[in-house]
């Protein structure tokens, strides 16, 4: 398994990163699993790659840790994975999908607000889901559809958020919840490691009024199952298309 991460100039994010994928390593002792970053750290992906390719590795199986598909998903990876290719056309590559969305990591964000001391599905409060944002509105289409969803686990509401590209952002969503009658509003932070964009939101969005913003979700259990099971999605749907 090579990891594929967004990557960050904070060295908390590599940190975290590397938590999560220890504790894949101890679900699936079976599996080899290497680090990569995108951007702003080493090594890069195609790197990771060259280096399998020369020590005779026959396959890979590339998993973006990226909580919604966009543009690092539908275009950056699969660049970096055409160019490999042309490499190394012996080494099979198959791509595991994008972490998100799943109701692991739902229930992640809850293990979050509970450490943060929000009682989850409290009909009095009401919660903005921040993701960092995106120029892709599917994605941030999907954030607003996990907001919805979340509603039915009996909160006040549940509004989405943007940190980036998009609007509300979250101190203007925490502000219009106290507006609209919101008796208590938190914020869960949608976001799998720390960096800029987790630091702005928890700063804006305690100065907005908000009583408790959740940690980021990094190596949360159910964060390192899912990535154990996109692994396990990639390879059986690869087995499949090889017996056709």
């Amino acid at each position: 398994m090579v990891a594929v991460a967004h990557g960050s100039k904070d060295p908390r994010a590599a940190a975290t990163v590397e938590e999560l994928l220890s504790a894949v390593r101890a679900r699936r002792p079976d599996v080899p699993v290497l680090t990569s970053f995108l951007d702003h750290a080493p090594p890069a992906p195609g790197r990771v790659l060259d280096g399998l390719a020369s020590r005779g590795t026959s396959d890979a199986v590339v998993l973006p840790l990226l909580l919604t598909a966009a543009y690092h998903s539908k275009s950056d990876i699969p660049g970096v994975l055409a160019r490999v290719r042309r490499r190394h056309p012996l080494l099979g590559l198959r791509t595991a999908a994008t972490l998100g969305p799943h109701p692991l990591l739902m229930a992640a964000l809850e293990r979050r607000l509970a450490e943060a001391g929000v009682e989850i599905g409290d009909p009095g409060t009401a919660v903005v889901l921040v993701s960092a944002g995106s120029s892709d509105a599917s994605a941030n289409a999907t954030i607003g559809r996990m907001a919805r969803e979340w509603r039915a686990r009996g909160w006040y509401g549940v509004v989405p958020a943007y940190a980036s590209a998009a609007r509300p952002d979250p101190a203007t969503a925490v502000r219009e919840l106290y507006g609209a009658g919101a008796p208590r509003v938190v914020v869960a932070s949608y976001f799998l490691a720390p960096g800029h964009f987790a630091d702005k939101v928890r700063a804006e969005s305690l100065e907005a009024g908000a009583a408790a913003v959740s940690d980021v979700l990094g190596a949360a259990p159910e964060v390192a199952d899912l990535v154990a099971l996109r692994y396990a999605e990639a390879v059986t749907a690869g087995d499949r298309a090889a017996a056709v």
